[in-house]
């Protein structure tokens, strides 16, 4: 058995989706939705050290997001999903980023077991779609919750793809959670060419 994935840029500078092939018989499936070499062979790197994996389980018409990281220390992620679908999104929160304010998403599910990579800084957020989605992470670093931060998912101006249907859960948090305007006059985002210096010590690594 041969394990190929295909790559594709998303419109945030520095995100990738990757679709990996799916072996399906009478016993069910197998399918590798990280690979190494098809990762270096996209991005040109490696992908950072994992400190930490995340796993959630949501009903359908969660929003979590737009959840990013205090830059430094900052994080990087890579996401697929293991049960269920969902939208997931990534918006460019970082300052100064040629493609700052633009979101892109991906449907992530258990057919295709596409995944997104998340380079330092950018903004996550995810819409599930069906009940008990379960969303996989592999983080470049610990969470630490002094450092965790939030734009408004529903925020106008950033018009994510919440489906019409579906009347979204929000936690606390996220609904109380500033624009991404507010969020850039009151100096909480993070700097473009720090998110750059900080992913580049994350590769030496």
């Amino acid at each position: 058995m041969s394990l190929t994935m295909k790559s594709r840029k998303l419109a945030v500078e520095g995100a990738w989706e990757f679709t990996p092939q799916v072996f399906s018989d009478n016993r069910g499936l197998f399918v590798s939705p990280y690979q190494e070499a098809a990762f270096v062979e996209a991005t040109g790197h490696p992908l950072f050290p994992v400190a930490q994996t995340n796993h959630s389980r949501s009903r359908r018409g969660v929003v979590r997001g737009v959840h990013f990281t205090r830059t430094p220390p900052g994080i990087g992620k890579y996401v697929y999903c293991a049960r269920g679908r969902t939208i997931d999104i990534v918006v460019d929160v970082r300052v100064g980023s040629p493609t700052f304010g633009r979101c892109d998403a991906v449907l992530l599910d258990q057919q295709d077991f596409r995944a997104m990579y998340f380079p330092v800084g950018v903004g996550h957020a995810f819409v599930s779609l069906e009940d008990d989605t379960v969303v996989c992470y592999m983080l470049s670093g610990r969470y630490s919750p002094e450092d965790e931060l939030s734009v408004n998912p529903l925020d106008s101006e950033l018009a994510l793809p919440i489906p019409k249907d579906l009347e979204p859960i929000l936690s606390d948090r996220d609904r109380i959670a500033p624009t991404l305007e507010k969020a850039a006059a009151d100096d909480l985002l993070p700097d473009y060419a720090t998110c750059l210096e900080l992913e580049r010590a994350l590769w030496a690594r």
